[in-house]
């Protein structure tokens, strides 16, 4: 009870409210119980001469449970000026009682449980069917609640005091009694802290499942994001369960457990242990201590023995449900999900490749993979039954194959999570999706996926202070470490080749300064670049990405003047693409000349069909064309002449340019033994604020690959991915239909998650008048 005293005064002042509690410190700061009675005392004289703040309304403490721990709590909330009431009085004190003491009152069973069928509590009836019967302490109790001290004892079957649904419902904001003042913010929810000293992990309080300690005595669970953190700051109710509490007195509690076992010891000495309990000549006290004789509980505690079966049965059960999960592709992001998916030894992977090479080297690193090599898009059948046999599917294939697995998922009504767009083609199928009642995770990766979530999470808690945004602008990139740039395109290829090349001659839209901006598809993009140099060093440049308005109203930001999303890349990469562009590389229109039962074709030969010159040429002939088509933009010409364009090497088999062009380059542009590649993403939002005055929010992220492990891209793609899969086969995720990063519950979790997984990202504000 002491401590939680002082964690409510802690986080009354993180939430900008001075108290008496701040006079109180942590249990193990006293001599003695009677030195830390005296500061509760102190800290109640404070709260009786009218010191409480009135912008935190009347405090009210509810107490559950009646054993001793229950009444020592009780005991020592007595030293504060305090009134007990009637559970069903809370609702009246918590809007109108006296600021000059605290309420307080004591829970029974009959307050709170009742029958599922007719509303009515029997105790009897209880007692035997415990399973017949709900809480309504979240609807009647816990929504006049300050403070919950959580001394009750839980058995499987059970209903729960407090579900994780059920705090999501609380942690609604609320007017507090006394209405907004003057420089005093009000209070975000009513219930404020749950002191659980039953310290029972995951029992009446679903959601306590794990005990603070002495060195770190309060977490925050952010019942949104089902997720705590370390503070007292932030969203959520305080939390403190620490399960070794005598230990802050340990001179007291030793002295006093002493003195209370120091008249038995004789007895206990002289016992002869072989015998049968009822043979013993113990006191009443000794002989209801006796937990096992002979091996054998005894009858008072039996219950043991029912509690350890129902709970190893629960795990048993638990354990028993295995997950099967269905990956396909086996390119660069497929290692972070397999790794992070099979550390649950009860997820069994099958995982799709057309590289069989991959494949193997997969599934000899990492356990309850199953290997299949087979193309999914020429086996229609075999990949319909392969989703059939899994609880979820996640396709990490090119974005346009999107679409076609999705139809397989919705046939066989299975889940899918992909890192990619939602494209208008994947849209079309929301209907569909609906119908089958299943989930489609789109957007899962970096960009588009964490950035969409760090836009989210920096908009949400602006809207929650009743800020505006006014320009949200957001730029990312995949690039390799500088050291490691050293080519004409200032580039190498860490995720799919192919959509690298085909994002340069994507269409774009965007919004600057209240006007729409559209860039037409075919290479103009690449006239759109800006430097970027909010990292000097790195000599950036930008360009747009895609349609960037769409985002205005999942946002919520329709008020935003300028928005944009774009691309980052080194300073030159956009000059060489654009010289691809010119002559006509980058097309992916079928061309059957490359197909794999076509003579086979040189680049040179290649180069002259596209530069419109008789083949063969001369080596000066083709490269004066080249350059002519060019519009004699010499570092273009150097980038062509660098990747081998002009000579005598096969062209790869592909069904267009640009596919031949993308095996080509990531057999040119791989990052070799010990480079690494690196993330760079940089987002700036405008807000103004009720006062009138301007912020700019400036969000950093900045990952490097590992030079014996994951790449900077495979981890920030493929760790999203997996956690978003993860969610939803634990039932973390369970909205149906087409769903992307936008709502707290989702991407709350999620940045928490991959911030374990060493991704990080820095915030910073700088204020306008």
């Amino acid at each position: 009870m002491i401590n939680i005293l002082h964690g409510l005064g802690l986080r009354f002042l993180a939430l900008g409210h001075h108290t008496p509690f701040m006079h109180i410190g942590m249990a193990h700061n006293y001599r003695n119980s009677s030195q830390a009675v005296q500061a509760v005392r102190d800290a109640g004289y404070e709260i009786s001469l009218g010191l409480m703040p009135k912008s935190v309304g009347p405090l009210t403490f509810v107490f559950t449970g009646t054993g001793n721990v229950s009444k020592g709590a009780q005991e020592m909330f007595s030293a504060l000026p305090c009134e007990f009431v009637e559970p069903h009085e809370l609702k009246e004190v918590s809007r109108s009682g006296d600021l000059r003491k605290v309420y307080g009152t004591v829970l029974s069973r009959h307050h709170h449980l009742v029958r599922k069928r007719d509303g009515q509590y029997d105790p009897v009836d209880y007692d035997k069917h415990p399973e017949n019967y709900i809480s309504r302490f979240h609807i009647d109790i816990a929504p006049y609640t300050t403070c919950l001290i959580n001394g009750i004892y839980w058995e499987q079957n059970s209903p729960r005091l407090l579900s994780r649904q059920d705090t999501q419902k609380l942690l609604v904001p609320v007017k507090s009694a006394a209405g907004a003042m003057d420089g005093c913010p009000e209070l975000p929810h009513r219930l404020l802290a749950i002191c659980d000293i039953s310290a029972d992990t995951g029992g009446s309080i679903e959601f306590m499942t794990e005990c603070t300690t002495i060195d770190n005595p309060f977490c925050m669970y952010d019942a949104d994001q089902h997720i705590t953190h370390d503070s007292v700051e932030g969203s959520g109710i305080l939390m403190c369960s620490i399960d070794n509490l005598p230990a802050q007195l340990p001179i007291e509690a030793t002295e006093y457990f002493g003195d209370m076992l120091f008249p038995y010891i004789e007895e206990m000495l002289l016992s002869e242990g072989s015998e049968p309990l009822e043979k013993q000549n113990y006191s009443p006290v000794v002989r209801n201590a006796v937990i096992a004789s002979n091996g054998t509980l005894t009858p008072k505690y039996q219950y043991i023995q029912k509690l350890r079966e129902s709970r190893e049965q629960a795990e048993s059960l638990k354990m028993s449900v295995e997950k099967r999960v269905l990956l396909l592709g086996s390119g660069y992001v497929s290692g972070p999900v397999l790794e992070y998916l099979t550390r649950d030894s009860n997820i069994d992977i099958t995982i799709v490749s057309v590289m069989k090479e991959q494949l193997e080297q997969l599934t000899k690193k990492y356990r309850n993979v199953t290997p299949v090599h087979m193309d999914v898009l020429k086996h229609e059948e075999k990949l319909s039954s392969l989703v059939k046999k899994h609880d979820l599917v996640i396709s990490l294939l090119p974005y346009s194959a999107h679409p076609f697995v999705a139809k397989k998922c919705i046939d066989n009504k299975v889940n899918l999570v992909t890192a990619s767009y939602l494209t208008p083609a994947m849209k079309e199928l929301q209907e569909s999706v609906e119908a089958a009642g299943i989930t489609v995770i789109s957007e899962m990766g970096l960009d588009p996926g964490l950035d969409h979530m760090l836009a989210m999470e920096c908009i949400d808690k602006a809207k929650e202070v009743g800020a505006t945004v006014i320009s949200y602008t957001s730029f990312c990139g995949g690039l390799p470490a500088p050291e490691h740039s050293d080519n004409p395109l200032r580039y190498k290829f860490s995720w799919s080749p192919q959509g690298v090349l085909l994002n340069t001659v994507q269409s774009a839209t965007y919004l600057k300064d209240g006007e729409i901006i559209n860039i037409p598809p075919g290479g103009a993009l690449l006239d759109s670049v800006t430097p970027m140099d909010f990292f000097p060093g790195l000599n950036l440049e930008g360009f747009p990405n895609r349609d960037s308005t769409k985002y205005a109203e999942p946002y919520g930001i329709q008020t935003a003047r300028t928005l944009l999303r774009g691309t980052l890349r080194y300073k030159g990469y956009s000059r060489a693409m654009g010289g691809f562009v010119k002559l006509g590389l980058i097309n992916p229109d079928p061309y059957p000349l490359l197909s794999s039962t076509a003579p086979p074709l040189t680049w040179k030969e290649l180069m002259c069909k596209l530069v419109g010159i008789k083949s063969p040429a001369e080596h000066h002939v083709l490269k004066e064309a080249v350059f002519s088509k060019l519009e004699k933009d010499k570092s273009q010409l150097e980038a062509v002449e660098w990747l081998g364009l002009l000579g005598d090497e096969l062209v790869p088999a592909a069904d267009s340019i640009v596919g031949a062009l993308a095996k080509h380059m990531e057999m040119k542009l791989p990052f070799g033994t010990g480079e690494r590649d690196m993330i760079v993403m940089r987002s700036e939002i405008g807000l103004r604020h009720p006062s009138g005055h301007l912020e700019d929010k400036f969000i950093d992220l900045v990952v490097y690959g590992d030079n014996k492990g994951h790449s900077a891209m495979a981890k920030t793609v493929g760790y999203p991915t997996a956690i978003a899969a993860k969610m939803v086969l634990d039932g973390e995720i369970t909205a149906k239909g087409m769903v992307i990063p936008l709502t707290k519950n989702v991407y709350g979790p999620i940045l928490e998650r991959v911030r374990a997984e060493g991704i990080m990202y820095s915030t910073r504000s700088i204020i306008k008048q």
